[in-house]
């Protein structure tokens, strides 16, 4: 008796649930991708007007400087009983107090902006695919700065960064696994707690950790934690896929990805990624 040439319910159905998890990467990548080709249109369009706005303030600066000079000469022509009725209605010592502090807000501001917009154009390039030199901690830093809001009503971030040598990597898609990593760490801790991030490097590799002092998770949930679709959170607060995919892209730079966690003292992923990229 010839054996069945149809394949397996069970076979079949394992296959079905492959396809329906990459059908769902593919997605989350394209999302990424469309995000980052969006997030780096706006950045160029916004570059422009804060370049105008940052130029303005400098002189806005410099003539405001001008203006207090030639009132206070224009004052010391009139008797001061004038002067100092003209002060006080215009409450002139303030202003003169505070002018020069709202045009250096304004500045350190726009300051901010130019940086979140660079963070912002560097984190963009999701859709890369080339290996080139970088410094891990300008896209550690550049993440940093992109989701500090959300991160600090949740947690302290305490850097201990080691000098590093250069790496040879993707870095939009290194940037993308620390901030899932960030995400996730803000994510385990229940009210204000602290999220670590460090760096290091050996003959071997070069590696960063995320460490929080969150929930943690149990053996059951550590042995599923890549898994895509697989969450510790509510239903409706993430999708399962962001540690997955962190996997894919490590393992694409040859690299490695381990967790270690403890229930209610929190849990700690360590990125290993190779010095030489492989021949």
């Amino acid at each position: 008796m010839k054996p069945s040439a149809e394949p397996d319910i069970a076979q079949v159905t394992e296959l079905q649930a492959q396809l329906q998890v990459l059908k769902e990467q593919l997605l989350q990548s394209e999302k990424l991708a469309s995000l980052g080709q969006l997030a780096a249109g706006v950045a160029h369009e916004i570059n422009n007007p804060i370049g105008y706005v940052s130029s303005n303030m400098k002189m806005l600066a410099e003539y405001s400087s001008n203006l207090i000079h030639l009132v206070k000469l224009l004052g010391q022509q009139v008797t001061e009983e004038s002067r100092s009725a003209l002060w006080a209605h215009f409450d002139f010592d303030y202003v003169c107090a505070d002018l020069p502090k709202l045009v250096q807000e304004s500045e350190q501001g726009l300051d901010r902006v130019v940086e979140i917009i660079r963070d912002l154009k560097d984190f963009s390039h999701i859709e890369e695919t080339e290996f080139v030199e970088a410094d891990l901690h300008q896209g550690i830093q550049s993440t940093l700065n992109l989701v500090s809001n959300e991160l600090k009503y949740k947690a302290e971030v305490v850097k201990d960064f080691t000098e590093l040598p250069k790496l040879y990597c993707i870095p939009s898609q290194l940037n993308q696994v620390v901030l899932n990593l960030l995400l996730n760490a803000a994510q385990a801790i229940e009210q204000h707690g602290i999220i670590r991030i460090g760096t290091g490097f050996d003959d071997r590799w070069v590696w960063f950790q995320v460490t929080d002092n969150g929930k943690g998770m149990n053996s059951a949930e550590l042995a599923r934690i890549f898994e895509p679709f697989y969450t510790t959170k509510p239903k409706g607060q993430g999708t399962g896929l962001g540690l997955s995919l962190s996997r894919s892209i490590i393992e694409k730079h040859h690299g490695v990805i381990d967790v270690s966690s403890t229930p209610g003292s929190g849990s700690c992923f360590t990125v290993k990624i190779p010095r030489q990229l492989p021949e």
